[in-house]
């Protein structure tokens, strides 16, 4: 297989004062002598100017001399080449790709959405000329393929009341999903010379059949968490209490009293509204 080639043409503007000295003198000598031997030189002038060629920056030329590859021009500027030699544009600016929203299976089988940004450019024009028969669409499938095998290689999110304890998800473990995604890529697209310069989600949600069920289950395992956060800091203010009333002998409490205690302060640490209290004004009995 072949690989990339660098060329430097010849210098344009020499060839364009070239051209102007060959066709200007070949139509004065016509003028002077009348000889349509002279008609020649306007031909070849007329030749020369099909081997002018500009390359911008960060773009380039590949040449082809009927079908063979000769080489590629990747420097910018005003040049001349064999006139007969047919030129290809292939552009090495970065490019941004915003892949369309998939719809595909995460690591569990929940159906999701998901999208990838993609920046790319050409490394090789080679390859990208000739490996591949249209390596913007290349572009185009190989990263939507790798975006599928990304979605089935990681859940969505962690579902611990499920025994599902993954330490890599695709919503919270940002950075690692996305040097996966990236090489992911690299390695599909290195057989039309490109480079990934960078390759992240972009777009990242349920499927819309399962979304409000997901959502539901998110609040309820916020819900949860919160409450186990509450209970857990309700009963140590009532162990702490009990301690101080017990080692300043404020009161002297029995079990059942403690117990009465102790549920009634939870009830007011741990309830959604506020306590209405009730007064007793009979004795600790009654």
């Amino acid at each position: 297989m072949k690989e990339e080639k660098i060329i430097t043409p010849a210098n344009g503007y020499l060839m364009l004062f070239v051209f102007l000295i060959l066709l200007l003198g070949s139509v004065a000598l016509i003028l002077t002598t009348g000889q349509v031997l002279f008609v020649i030189g306007i031909i070849l002038a007329i030749l020369i100017v099909k081997g002018f060629i500009m390359v911008q920056p960060n773009n380039s030329r590949v040449l082809l001399l009927f079908g063979e590859y000769v080489g590629t021009i990747n420097k910018n500027g005003f040049f001349w080449v064999n006139p007969f030699y047919s030129k290809k544009k292939i552009s090495l600016r970065a490019s941004n790709f915003d892949s369309e929203r998939l719809k595909v299976n995460d690591k569990l089988g929940n159906p999701i959405m998901i999208s990838t940004i993609l920046v790319w450019r050409v490394q090789d024009t080679y390859k990208a000329a000739f490996d591949v028969d249209n390596y913007e669409n290349f572009v185009r499938v190989q990263t939507d393929a790798a975006v599928r095998k990304l979605a089935s290689m990681y859940p969505y999110d962690n579902f611990a009341d499920e025994g599902h304890t993954e330490d890599i998800t695709l919503r919270s473990s940002v950075n690692e999903v996305s040097a996966t995604l990236e090489k992911e890529i690299d390695e599909r697209l290195s057989i039309a010379g490109i480079e990934v310069l960078e390759a992240r989600i972009g777009y990242l949600a349920y499927a819309q059949e399962i979304a409000n069920a997901m959502l539901k289950r998110q609040q309820a395992t916020a819900i949860v968490a919160a409450r186990h956060k509450i209970v857990e800091g309700a009963v140590s203010m009532v162990e702490m209490a009990l301690e101080e009333l017990g080692k300043k002998e404020i009161v002297d409490l029995d079990e059942e009293r403690k117990a009465a205690m102790v549920s009634n302060l939870m009830v007011i640490l741990c309830g959604d509204k506020d306590a209405s209290p009730v007064l007793n004004t009979g004795t600790l009995n009654q």
